[in-house]
């Protein structure tokens, strides 16, 4: 995202020479601190040794729980999976590999997750989508957009209850799924489009399916677009943008 690049001045490997130095040092002064009598331990001494080696077990735990900490933090922030990669050197999919669920997600119930804060209002997506993986490119290929509100749930039962509930936020954008259980994405349109209450609000059809039957059928119950889903990742998250670009920054909506 614009203004998330962060410079440093130093090179990775003076960079990892100086934390070398700077964890060895806090190491062995946590050493001699748990020491009984805290005084400097002989070179050749193993207690002290296996001390030390304890300390950096503990240091390395911690820098663990902290890094998750400061990726979730960065991603309430409004920074992506690419830029927590970018902190950590590894690529997006590494990062989300090593911190899955920063966008957080349920099974459950809906849950709505503000992915930054701005001092406008945030668009409100509702994603009915039963794929956990797809569900979270899709959110952060979303977050990346600007401030979105993402309720996410699993199939067109779960989606009624939340866009019946009178306390729920009324979508600004609906994408959807076909293939999803209990009640699937052609069945689920079908009633969005005939309730006169949520016909208004736009619905993305985002799928696999190619079939000439599906894309037909959900144009006939009155679908806004239908996509289908890339296989390739960067042509997947564009894809979403595109979307989010045109629903939700180009086109008009309906006022509630």
């Amino acid at each position: 995202m614009p203004g998330m690049d962060f410079v440093l001045r130093t090179t990775p490997q003076e960079t990892a020479d100086i934390a070398d130095a700077r964890i060895g040092d806090l190491a062995h002064h946590l050493a001699r601190h748990l020491r009984d009598d805290g005084a400097p331990a002989p070179a050749e001494d193993p207690a002290y040794a296996l001390t030390v080696l304890h300390v950096l077990d503990q240091l390395q735990r911690a820098t663990e729980r902290l890094q998750r900490q400061a990726a979730t933090d960065a991603a309430r922030a409004g920074a992506g999976y690419p830029q927590i990669g970018a902190a950590c050197d590894m690529t997006r999919q590494g990062a989300r590999r090593r911190w899955p669920g920063l966008f957080h997600h349920s099974n459950e119930r809906p849950t709505e997750h503000p992915t930054m804060t701005t001092p406008t209002r945030p668009f409100d997506v509702l994603l009915v989508e039963d794929d956990v993986a797809d569900a979270m490119l899709i959110e952060e290929a979303l977050s990346e957009r600007g401030a979105r509100n993402l309720v996410q749930v699993t199939d067109g039962v779960a989606a009624l209850e939340h866009l019946r509930d009178p306390d729920a936020a009324r979508p600004d954008l609906i994408v959807l799924d076909l293939n999803m259980p209990r009640m699937n994405g052609h069945e689920l349109l079908k009633i969005l489009k005939a309730d006169e209450e949520l016909q208004a609000i736009p619905v993305v059809v985002l799928t696999t399916s190619t079939a000439p039957d599906d894309v037909t059928g959900a144009y006939t119950s009155h679908a806004n677009a239908y996509v289908n889903k890339p296989v390739n990742l960067a042509e997947f998250e564009l894809a979403v943008q595109s979307i989010d670009a045109f629903y939700l920054d180009t086109a008009t909506r309906a006022r509630p």
